[in-house]
Parts: structure tokens; sequence; C-alpha cells
């Protein structure tokens, strides 16, 4: 992972259907762009069709965004042989992460994140990894992997001169850096309602309600962060054939990372859910103020209804109610009972 973390590339001018092809070896660098046309077949800008593949030490890279023509994607991956199944899983959008081992190559599918405002949206990213190429697949520009195209057109790093293993790296190296932007974002997100929270001491009636999408933001997070423990942890283990282990310290490093990524969450998390916790007790003691202050009404009314109550019978032999002055000391018995009661109640701290 870099110290300074890349950032998704702006991609309003990024065409949402397009194939880029990029050949490469040690001392030569080919890279074109392809667009779908309606019959299925891909076409560039000078309605040229794509390279044929060549093995002379040349490695490929794929890169498909918005190809969802299922016609489309069996020419472009049945001369390497990849298998009707993986791509039955390229053209659903509800696969889980998950890495596949079909021999000659590689599966593997990964979910990406990033806040479109205050929603947390979702991508999948699929690989299809060779021995000598590697296939990118994504639903729409995401302006993940402008900087990787950039490294190779600089040959940055020596890039060219790399296994597709280390290319592999590369890959999951960016959604781990792009998930440590995620989760900063996140991490925001958190600390500003936590001194709302403060702030309005349970009186904003929206802020449980942005607790709870705080709560579910990280279930989809653990949701995408464990399984790409897992995959990383499968690739370190050494269980697929085409790879070799040269990317091993590289990979163990990546891991560590989305380990540091875990923790960072399950804190966060911890956070939200102290917060629901706070934000209830809140409420909870906003109602039973509520709810004081109405026994207080009512206690006060109780010795009043029972002397106006007992007036109001009318009946004959009441001597009270021929007296010159006995409206005037009914009202002065209410007062005071009222006064009474609230300097009573206010020296017990109920008002």
């Amino acid at each position: 992972m870099n110290h300074q973390l890349p950032r998704r590339s702006n991609t309003d001018q990024s065409p949402p259907h397009a194939v880029y092809q990029t050949f490469y070896s040690e001392h030569d660098y080919r890279s074109s762009i392809y667009f779908p046309q309606s019959d299925g077949s891909l076409k560039d800008a000078q309605q040229q069709n794509p390279e044929p593949y060549i093995l002379d030490e040349q490695k490929e890279w794929l890169h498909c965004v918005g190809i969802n023509d299922p016609i489309l994607l069996h020419n472009l991956l049945a001369p390497y042989g990849v298998h009707e199944l993986v791509i039955e899983d390229l053209l659903s959008s509800q696969q889980r992460p998950k890495i596949e081992d079909y021999g000659d190559y590689l599966f593997m599918v990964l979910h990406v994140n990033q806040y479109s405002g205050s929603k947390l949206n979702t991508d999948t990213v699929y690989l299809i990894v060779g021995a000598d190429y590697i296939f990118s697949f994504q639903n729409r520009p995401l302006g993940l992997f402008s900087n990787l195209h950039a490294q190779f057109a600089a040959n940055q790093y020596n890039i060219r001169s790399k296994s597709i293993e280390f290319l592999v790296y590369h890959f999951i190296d960016r959604i781990v850096d792009d998930y440590f932007a995620t989760l900063g974002g996140y991490n925001d997100r958190v600390e500003s309602l936590d001194k709302q929270i403060f702030k309005n001491t349970g009186r904003d009636e929206e802020l449980l309600s942005k607790i709870h999408k705080l709560k579910r933001d990280a279930m989809k997070l653990q949701r995408n962060l464990l399984p790409l423990r897992e995959m990383t942890g499968q690739l370190l283990r050494g269980n697929f054939r085409i790879f070799s282990g040269d990317t091993q310290l590289y990979l163990r490093d990546v891991n560590d990372h989305i380990l540091q990524l875990i923790e960072t969450l399950d804190m966060a998390r911890d956070s939200v859910h102290s917060m629901m916790d706070i934000q209830l007790s809140f409420q909870s003691n906003r109602l039973n103020q509520q709810m004081r202050v109405l026994t207080v009404i009512t206690i006060i009314f109780m010795p009043l209804t029972v002397i106006t109550g007992i007036y109001g019978m009318n009946f004959d032999n009441m001597p009270e109610l021929h007296w010159h002055y006995g409206y005037f000391m009914v009202l002065a018995i209410l007062l005071f009972i009222i006064i009474g009661l609230l300097v009573f109640f206010k020296k017990r701290g109920w008002l």
C-alpha cells in the first residue's frame, strides 16, 4: 500500500462501455481502446478489431467496463478457454466475494465501496488470472485502475517486467487502498454524528435513523472485507498452481493492511453501538422528564378536583355555600395548595 493513498480518477468523461487491451513485455507496450458494436463485435475508433493474442513472453491485460452482452463476452473469452460458468457469473450482479480455481486460471470476485453523498455504493470487480494474462471486469467506470494504466505507459517501478502474480497484487492492493479511503469517509461520518448527539441530547428525531444507517454501512463493509481477507489468505497459503509464490511478501503486506481495516472498522462499529445506546438513553431520559412533568400536573390537580367536587354536590345542608366569603376562602385554599405543591416539587428537584 502506498503511503499516500491514490484517489479514484474522475469518470465523467469515461465511456460507459469499453474494452481496454494492453499488451506488454519488458521492452514493449501497446494499448488500445475498443467499443462494443450492435453485432456483438468490438471496434476501435478506426473500426479495427482487437489484436490477436501472441504467445512470445508477451503478457496481456484486458480491462472491460460495462460489457454485459453474453455473446460479446463469449467471443472475447472463448479463445482463452474460459468456462461458461465464469461468463455466467460475470453477467450476474449478485455475486459474493470469492476465488475459484479452474486449473489454468483463477476467477476472483471482489467488492469495492464508495460514498456517493450519504449512500454507500457497492460495485463488483471481477478478475480472471492466467499464466500470462489477466482480465478485469467492472459494470461501470470506477476510476480505480487509471494509475495502473499510467504506470504501464511510463513503466514505473519497472512494472512491465513483473509477472502476472505481481499485477494481481497491484489489483488487490489498489482495492485495499480504496477501502482505506472509504473507511476514512465512514469514520468522518461517525465522528460528525457523535458530536451531533451531545449537542442535541436526543432532541433530533432523525439521529437514530442516521445511527442505524451507519450500522448498516458497517455491516456492508464487513461483509466485503472478511472474504477479501480469506482470499489473500488462500493466495498466501499457495493453494493455486498458477501462483509460484514470488509475491508472498507483498501479499502478506496487503493481508496486514486488510487486518488493519477490519480492526479499524470494528472500533468504528463499537462507537456506533455506543452512540445508539446513548441516543436511546437520551430519549428515555427525555420521556421520563415529560412523564414527571405530567405527573406533577396530575398531583397538583388531584386535591383541587377533590375540593371542587365536594362543593359541586349542591346539598342543602352545606353551611359553606351560604358564607359571604366562602367562595374566596375556597379560592385561597386552592391557591395555597398549588403554591405549596410547586414549592415541594421544586425542593425535591422534580421541576
